[in-house]
């Protein structure tokens, strides 16, 4: 690159064979793209009824026959085995303790921890992750059961001792609530399969990081806050919907006089003995071939204990329950809960989804497979929708097993299916031995494991430093989920992240490009030292689309970077031309009462004289001046004050590179630039238009007589090239005037 720049057109100059118009291109290549596209419709129709085609979507909807044959046993049998076992150790406890979040017995959490699982490793394209319970949308299910099932339903005299009657409240309340959840599960199992079917697995990119951080942090402090009254054994109220945080957080502060010392002993043992367990195992990790089960130990240890010392019966210290044996019989949810709860499963399909996809994505990137979004959605909608007619309710992917599952050796979803087996026998065989589990155990595990999201506290810092746009998306999402509750907070937080893409494309970077002397490469005049504007060419650029949201804000740019103001340059001549004419209509009349003046003489020679003198001035004839040397003057002069120093600028280019898409309210924008600048002597171009927006402007009527086709050019270097050619025409036929 020379290290001079005189600022010369061979500075600029690139050796190009032709100025390549778009216009020119479909010419030529019309032929062949219709030709393209009828080949193209010919070869889909004859894929479309072919058994080749057939085959490759029954393979994408059962995803299972095209791993499972080719399944190497010796390879991944030993690692699946382990992995599944770890798993489902896990799965185990934390089946029963997110079964509290969602306001339903324990045992139902064993339903949602084996039914899902199964049909998973069917129609998963994970190999990792691990379906079924998951804090965040427990608590979301148990909202909306407390919501339609709230305490106040049923009756119950305060002050009855009587077993039975108890025994049926809480009976006939928890009956309800799981009808709800298991209609909740449906639902939103539906809505991920018609969401899958129809494609919309995109859905998923309006649930931005931050938004999904900020989320997932509100509903983990909703899920601690949550958790107090079991940990500390006080007998509260669930609440739900709007400031049920401070709610909660009230309920539990007014009865903290009530706690249970032996239920808070009990729970603050197993938190410090899960804490130091997941220490080790982090600290650790690389030596130990399997992670330390402590969730599984401490259930051990506290039904142990708790059967040991009775502490139900002494120390009126909450457990578990009945757990009955055996798997209950498919039954159909209850739809005629579905209108009230419908935006609550939309809400629950796109958390659920969200949270799946991520995890799956996380895995297949660094493990080398692909997944398909779509396909992920159809499984996650079959595991709620059918596996709510065996008493489930909404289930995705699990953070914190899907991490054990992956970091034990788990190579496909043989894995999952094992730790679903495992689930399965305590079902079947032993469930029995965990009803006299303390639930202030069950409430140390949740609130144990809440310890990942709570970590993305630190979130805030590195926003900050980075973006404060998406700080923004992250604060709302928190504060919205936190005190509107997870539902309304979603969707609070997902309109504001579609207005910060609004803001965004309101207030886009504009930019005036120069040229890198020698090359056809054209860069931001202010950020570059080297680049250089060719004389009399601005060249415009904005990283945004064009539409109706931004086609002001796109204007005033344009007119403020070029320094060419149409508007402005046409009023200055107007009021020029109207001064001149007051000027020229001012002198007139002077010089008409000078000759009625000196008319009035009797002198016929003084007459003459002054005829002959107002001749001489120039007086109009038939309205106009023989002699217009001075009034050119006064035009020329009036011309070169407000025209000449603002159209130093004779062409335009409009750089469409960033453009995606153009509206009708663009190209009507686009259309009166071109018109208006045309009206100040500046010559108005678009270079590099894609194929799409040029099918737009096309469908617009964007293109006739005073805007046409040859305005378009493929390239910058191209439009340049064409204004210098134009100018230089335009500046030799003035020479020869």
């Amino acid at each position: 690159m020379p290290s001079h720049f005189s600022g010369k057109e061979e500075d600029f100059a690139f050796p190009y064979v032709s100025i390549f118009q778009l216009h020119e291109l479909w010419e030529r290549f019309e032929l062949l793209r219709r030709k393209g596209s009828v080949k193209a419709t010919r070869t889909s129709q004859t894929e479309n009824c072919s058994s080749k085609r057939a085959k490759a979507h029954l393979y994408n909807f059962l995803p299972i026959l095209k791993w499972l044959p080719r399944y190497p046993v010796k390879e991944y049998l030993l690692g699946d085995i382990i992995s599944g076992i770890s798993t489902g150790i896990m799965q185990l406890p934390q089946g029963l303790a997110y079964a509290l979040l969602a306001a339903v017995p324990p045992v139902f959490g064993l339903y949602s921890s084996f039914y899902p699982v199964i049909l998973y490793t069917f129609f998963g394209t994970s190999k990792h992750i691990s379906i079924g319970t998951f804090a965040v949308v427990s608590m979301m299910v148990g909202g909306v059961a407390v919501r339609e099932v709230p305490d106040e339903i049923f009756s119950l005299d305060s002050n009855s001792t009587n077993i039975t009657d108890v025994l049926e409240y809480y009976s006939a309340r928890d009956t309800k609530r799981v009808q709800v959840a298991v209609a909740l599960a449906f639902l939103s199992g539906l809505i991920q399969l018609c969401l899958g079917f129809l494609r919309f697995g995109f859905v998923a990119i309006y649930l931005t990081e931050p938004l999904v951080h900020g989320f997932t942090t509100a509903a983990a402090v909703h899920v601690s806050v949550s958790q107090f009254k079991y940990l500390l054994g006080i007998k509260t109220s669930r609440y739900s919907g709007p400031l049920s945080v401070v709610y909660s957080i009230a309920a539990v502060l007014s009865k903290i006089t009530t706690t249970n010392i032996a239920a808070m002993i009990v729970g603050l043992t197993c938190i410090v003995l899960l804490l130091i367990g997941k220490e080790i195992n982090f600290r650790f990790k690389e030596k130990l071939p399997v992670p330390i089960p402590m969730e599984i130990i401490v259930v051990i240890i506290g039904t142990g204990v708790s059967a040991g010392m009775k502490l139900n019966e002494a120390y009126k210290v909450d457990v578990v329950g009945n757990i009955p044996q055996g798997l209950r019989a498919p039954a159909i949810p209850d739809i005629q809960l579905i209108p009230a709860i419908f935006g609550d499963a939309v809400a629950i399909a796109v958390v659920g989804f969200s949270m799946t996809v991520s995890m799956a994505k996380t895995f297949a990137l660094k493990h080398d497979y692909t997944i398909d979004g779509n396909q992920e959605l159809i499984a996650l909608g079959i595991c709620n929708s059918v596996g709510s007619f065996f008493q489930t309710f909404s289930v995705t992917c699990s953070m914190s097993r899907s991490l054990v599952q992956e970091s034990t050796g788990g190579k496909t979803q043989i894995a999952g299916t094992l730790s679903a087996i495992m689930v399965l026998l305590v079902i079947l065989a032993i469930g029995y031995l965990f009803e006299p589990l303390p639930q202030t155990v069950l409430a140390a595990i949740i609130m144990v494991n809440l310890k990942t999201m709570f970590r993305q506290f630190g979130d805030i810092m590195y926003f900050w430093k980075t973006s404060r746009i998406e700080l923004a998306i992250w604060v709302v999402a928190f504060v919205a989920s936190l005190f509107l509750g997870l539902d309304y907070g979603l969707l609070t937080a997902v309109a504001f992240a579609i207005l910060t893409v609004i803001y965004r494309t309101q207030r886009p970077e504009y930019k005036i490009l120069g040229q890198v002397p020698n090359t056809d490469i054209y860069c931001d005049v202010e950020e570059y030292e080297e680049v250089k504007e060719y004389p009399g060419i601005k060249i415009f650029q904005a990283n945004t689309s064009l539409y109706f949201a931004n086609t002001e804000s796109y204007t005033t740019a344009l007119k403020k970077k070029t320094g060419v103001h149409p508007g402005a340059l046409l009023a200055a001549r107007r009021k020029a031309q109207k001064r001149h004419a007051r000027e020229i209509k001012a002198a007139n009349e002077q010089r008409k009462k000078a000759v009625l003046k000196l008319t009035s003489s009797s002198t016929n020679d003084v007459e003459a004289r002054v005829k002959h003198e107002i001749a001489s001035d120039d007086l109009p004839v038939n309205g106009k001046f023989e002699d217009s040397n001075v009034q050119d003057t006064d035009v020329h002069d009036e011309h070169e004050h407000f025209v000449e120093p603002k159209t130093n600028i004779h062409s335009l280019i409009l750089d469409f590179t960033p453009v995606n898409f153009v509206d009708s309210v663009g190209a009507k924008t686009l259309k009166a630039i071109i018109k208006e600048y045309k009206g100040v002597g500046v010559y108005v171009c678009v270079s590099s238009c894609s194929g799409p927006v040029m099918d737009e402007l096309t469908r617009l009527n964007f293109f006739d007589e005073s805007v046409t086709r040859e305005l378009v050019f493929h390239s910058i270097h191209d439009a340049v090239l064409a204004c210098q050619m134009k100018h230089g025409s335009a500046a030799k036929a003035d020479s020869n005037l």
